[in-house]
């Protein structure tokens, strides 16, 4: 499987929408709403903000994910992201791959350090591949996610030097 990283484009939007719609409407590991709009969330998602990205196999786009400035001005050198893997290609090491090509990206474009926000902590799958990553868990933030099976959950802020 030969995994192609791109930028993405306009004509994207529908398979980015294929990827982040069960997402979202699971409810489990974004704070979007279930109900969420496609406009909403491509609006979002390949909003100017962001460097947003596909990664594909054949020209099938299976993840995406994107990069912005965690914060303005003086923040503005930590990066931030965002990752989505379709449900039929999960287990299959996208989300890792995505996750190295990230790095070396936000690297090339000058950020020295990433930071996730909000990463909810039963999301097992992603605090499992940042940590192994190298992410440090630097704060938990009690019950600041609304998880439709569990109730109110924590969140996790993670951070990793890039350099």
């Amino acid at each position: 499987m030969k995994l192609i990283f791109r930028k993405a484009v306009q004509a994207d939007s529908e398979a980015i929408w294929g990827i982040i719609e069960p997402v979202i409407r699971e409810g489990k590991t974004y704070v979007f709403s279930p109900d969420s709009s496609r406009e909403k969330m491509m609006e979002y998602w390949l909003d100017k903000d962001k460097s947003t990205y596909v990664a594909e196999v054949d020209g099938v786009i299976l993840g995406t994910f994107f990069l912005k400035a965690n914060q303005p001005d003086r923040g503005a050198h930590i990066v931030n992201a965002g990752y989505m893997v379709s449900p039929k290609a999960r287990g299959k090491g996208i989300g890792k791959a995505m996750a190295e090509f990230s790095f070396e990206e936000a690297k090339r474009l000058g950020f020295l350090a990433m930071q996730f926000n909000y990463v909810v902590k039963s999301n097992n799958a992603a605090v499992s591949l940042w940590t192994k990553l190298g992410f440090e868990i630097v704060g938990e933030v009690p019950e600041a996610f609304l998880h439709p099976d569990l109730g109110p959950t924590n969140v996790l802020i993670l951070y990793r030097k890039l350099q």
